[in-house]
């Protein structure tokens, strides 16, 4: 980083981005200890065991949101649409949306679902709760009106979309700076024409018909990043590994019941290390996935099924599928685990329901922009069905996986598949 005081601003060197450009309340909001935890937390939960590059946190993630979204308002405000308070405040939106994640990032937002909580609900009581509102507060933003837009309840649905969803600055970000960290290609997209092509219809995000390709190229990217990076079979391996003994040592640490006071400890190696060293008398065998993880020795996928649907299959019952492997291998039970997970081939809506539709503006002959309005130009609500290639990948991807230990690996692999050979 390198500092100008006279001018209240910080130049961050990034590897995606060049430089990114923080000012005076960004600055004392990343600067704070709630923020700088981030900084522990892997963007990728356990994929660094698959590609060892892949070491990236939250908090540059964090900066590259805050940095795109920047350009998607002075995008807009140049169009008339939003003028410079209104960036400052999608800035410091965008800069803590990933504010409330836990350690090992989405994984555990798997764990955080038992407890029917998520990391937009911490990150709502960090911000209003804790000294990161009272910064927001001193340098005159609202932080009702932060959290709003950082977490899509926002009357301004255009912001909203900003931040999440199919044309969101967090998807152009982790596309791009974890195909940079992991090698993988496919993530490495051209976001700039999609942003370029930006506009506001009856307060909602729309890009204009000719970035359409640059718009299904993203979609495909992010696809093909699922099925190669976040769902790859054994960077799922280690995350379920994780997840079972996070499942197995809740109670005793009660990781879905802490409070405010407890996350600054809740990040990756922490957590770790409290399963890896527990003495606990029943938490022998969350110690031993903990320490198999640390140690690179992961499970072993003996099923994979990938299934795309126009919608989300109804949840297998693991347990009870468990044990009957179990009965047909003669394997314990404790020793089979069973993956199941969907996942919308297109990003959710900042509402969280499935993207149906993308706004299109084209224009039209007379009639000139003013106030924010979209004279001049004709809206679209096109459905996801009328692009092809996108309508194509549209749905879900439904996974099952079956997993064991070495030991175990080809009996559980017979009795699998004959016990699955039913599922198309």
């Amino acid at each position: 980083m390198t500092a100008t005081p006279a001018r209240k601003y910080l130049d961050i060197i990034d590897p995606i981005h060049g430089y990114i450009r923080v000012f005076g309340p960004e600055i004392a909001v990343i600067d704070h200890p709630l923020f700088q935890r981030l900084r522990r937390i892997r963007q990728l939960s356990g994929a660094h065991l698959t590609y060892p590059s892949a070491q990236h946190t939250r908090f540059e993630h964090s900066l590259g949101v805050m940095h795109i979204a920047s350009q998607a308002g002075h995008m807009l405000m140049d169009k008339g649409i939003m003028d410079p308070d209104r960036i400052a405040l999608l800035r410091l939106a965008a800069l803590l949306h990933d504010i409330g994640h836990g350690p090992f990032s989405h994984l555990f937002e798997e764990i955080l679902h038992l407890s029917h909580s998520s990391h937009e609900q911490f990150g709502r009581r960090l911000i209003l709760e804790s000294e990161i509102g009272d910064i927001l507060s001193r340098h005159g933003f609202g932080k009702k009106e932060v959290v709003d837009v950082a977490f899509g309840t926002s009357g301004h649905q255009y912001m909203n979309q900003i931040i999440s969803g199919a044309l969101s600055a967090d998807m152009m970000d982790y596309l791009r700076r974890d195909s940079y960290f992991t090698g993988a290609q496919m993530g490495r997209t051209e976001h700039q024409r999609i942003l370029q092509s930006f506009d506001v219809h009856k307060r909602e995000l729309a890009i204009e018909r000719s970035a359409l390709y640059s718009f299904e190229s993203m979609m495909h990217a992010r696809y093909q990043m699922f099925k190669a990076v976040y769902f790859h079979r054994t960077v799922r391996a280690a995350e379920v590994m994780l997840l079972e003994a996070l499942r197995i040592s809740d109670a005793e640490f009660g990781f879905t019941t802490f409070d405010l006071d407890d996350i600054p400890n809740l990040t990756d190696e922490p957590v770790l290390s409290m399963m890896a060293t527990t003495d606990v008398p029943g938490l022998a065998r969350a110690r031993s996935l903990a320490v198999d993880y640390r140690n690179r020795r992961l499970l072993k996928c003996v099923f994979e099924r990938i299934i795309t649907s126009r919608r989300k299959l109804q949840g297998i019952k693991t347990d009870r599928l468990r044990s009957a492997i179990s009965d047909a291998s003669g394997v314990p039970e404790s020793a089979i685990f069973v993956d199941s997970s969907a996942t919308p081939s297109i990003p959710l809506a900042p509402s969280k329901s499935e993207s149906s539709h993308i706004l299109v503006v084209s224009p039209r002959s007379g009639g000139r922009r003013r106030g924010g309005s979209s004279r001049g130009k004709e809206a679209e609500r096109m459905p996801i069905s009328d692009i092809p290639s996108v309508h194509a990948i549209s749905g879900f991807m439904n996974i099952l996986r079956v997993y064991t230990t070495s030991r175990y690996r080809n009996k559980v692999e017979i009795a699998t598949r004959s016990t699955l050979d039913d599922i198309s």
